[in-house]
């Protein structure tokens, strides 16, 4: 293939990905009109479209989750609220809707207490997103070599004294920011979560419709999933009952 040839073809590789682009920045520009007209149905339909295309981000989730909760489809707003949150876990007008969106639920589970320490590094990892903390890692790092070349190059003793402990704090914050990005990382792969989508559904003790019946859930809950055997999940609910349900009667955040 010639050079000039391969050229083009860049060209309208890159041209077709920027169509591509254009049309779901368009898609997004009719939903949100879309939605301040009130026409939450068809908002929903084009937010997804862009969802569909390939897209992430928080705030595209968010505006997915408010168009689902003015249709009053709580367990979608749900949700959408919480794919939001795991991209943007610090955002308080998410956690605000996702709050509100849990009132309307049928089923109000009060969760297992955790230990202050696991609630307190919770806590600082829910502070920022993965990219967030990854940034603050670089900044810290940089920030850090350029105290480390102060004190190498410097003559004047106070400023090699501030270069050194400036140098040391900061290389030490980049790798507890690391520590921070990789540990929210892992939580956010390690960890399955569903939201219901059946009514009412009963949990059973195996993954067996025959298997004796435990408690019921409703549509919007939101459970953890420990397993996967036959078209069933093995489900925890946040107060700590365990039990199994139908693949089908749910959706993976």
């Amino acid at each position: 293939m010639r050079p000039y040839t391969i050229i083009i073809v860049i060209f309208l590789l890159l041209a077709g990905f920027s169509g591509y682009s254009l049309g779901q920045q368009e898609n997004i520009v009719k939903a949100n009109k879309a939605y301040s007209a009130g026409s939450y149905t068809t908002a929903a339909d084009l937010y997804n479209k862009v969802v569909a295309g390939g897209y992430e981000a928080p705030e595209l989730y968010y505006n997915l989750g408010n168009a689902y909760f003015k249709m009053d489809d709580f367990a979608r707003a749900i949700l959408w609220y919480e794919r939001a949150k795991r991209l943007d876990p610090g955002n308080e007008d998410i956690d605000f809707n996702l709050n509100v969106a849990n009132t309307k639920i049928s089923d109000k589970i009060d969760p297992l207490p955790e230990l202050f320490y696991k609630r307190w590094l919770n806590g600082v990892l829910q502070l920022f997103s993965v990219d967030m903390w990854a940034t603050i890692c670089i900044f810290m790092f940089i920030a850090g070599l350029l105290g480390g070349v102060l004190y190498l190059v410097s003559h004047i003793l106070i400023l090699r004294k501030i270069g050194f402990w400036s140098a040391v704090v900061l290389l030490l914050l980049a790798v507890f920011s690391l520590l921070f990005a990789w540990s929210s990382y892992s939580f956010t792969k390690s960890t399955m979560e569903a939201i219901v989508f059946a009514p009412t559904i009963t949990v059973k003790s195996s993954p067996d419709d025959k298997s004796t019946d435990l408690f019921v859930v409703h549509e919007g809950t939101k459970v953890r999933l420990l397993d996967n055997i036959n078209g069933w999940y093995e489900i925890r609910i946040a107060n700590g009952s365990v039990g199994w349900l139908p693949v089908t009667s749910l959706e993976k955040i």
